[in-house]
């Protein structure tokens, strides 16, 4: 299964983020498009062990075909190092996920990274790159991106101390960056601790998808248990 561009006239997809089996089956329950699975508790982009990846790809894949979820899991707040980011970026996919998601952290040099990771993504493989809010990337990095042939690229935020996205974008900031994934044929994905009420600005952006974590979470923490009836109202604003 593999995402698709959002056009105009369709709603960004909903993804929501779970670390256990009943999260998971929470999100499935309230209409999530997309299952990402991290452990929040270990960091931005924490990654599960691989066990319990597999088990959660189980529990997707068993659901009727006409109406599975997507599901895409994180390899972990890793630098960006060829020889720690292959190895891990091999037992993800092996455990059946249908998207991987790799951090951009600050560096000084992505492109060994990006040449790295070419192989996989031409081969078929479907890889997001995320993009950070509170770093400063070189302006040709969009298009080396897209040139590497990953499928998209997802604006978050590194650090979890209260700021949302929309704290560390302008408007015009946040529409500029969205237009500059859009027109270089890239899935565009929007997160970074948001909420209800930044639904509309998040939407306007025109993205294929729109993720959530502590915005869905029981005192909005996202370390705490997901909280159903949040997601069920965001899924009906989308």
């Amino acid at each position: 299964m593999s995402l698709a561009l959002a056009s105009k006239k369709k709603s960004p997809q909903l993804l929501i983020s779970v670390s256990t089996l009943p999260e998971a089956q929470i999100a499935i329950d309230q209409g999530a498009d997309i299952v990402d699975l991290k452990d929040p508790a270990l960091g931005a982009l924490g990654a599960l062990p691989l066990d319990d990846i597999k088990a959660i790809v189980a529990l997707i894949k068993r659901q009727p075909a006409a109406s599975r979820k997507l599901c895409s899991a994180t390899l972990g707040d890793l630098p960006m190092q060829v020889d720690r980011l292959i190895p891990q970026l091999k037992q993800v996919l092996a455990s059946g996920v249908d998207i991987v998601k790799i951090g951009f952290f600050p560096s000084e040099d992505y492109q060994v990274c990006l040449d790295a990771l070419k192989p996989y993504a031409q081969s078929g493989h479907q890889i997001i790159a995320v993009l950070f809010a509170e770093t400063l990337y070189p302006d040709s990095l969009i298009a080396a991106i897209k040139h590497a042939g990953l499928i998209g690229i997802m604006l978050d935020t590194q650090h979890k101390n209260g700021l949302s996205l929309f704290d560390h974008y302008a408007d015009k900031q946040a529409s500029a960056f969205a237009q500059q994934v859009l027109q270089q044929g890239l899935l565009l994905g929007l997160a970074g601790s948001l909420r209800q009420n930044h639904v509309a600005a998040a939407k306007s952006l025109q993205p294929s998808y729109i993720g959530f974590r502590g915005g869905v979470c029981h005192a909005y923490h996202r370390q705490s248990r997901l909280d159903a009836e949040k997601i069920k109202v965001i899924r009906e604003m989308l």
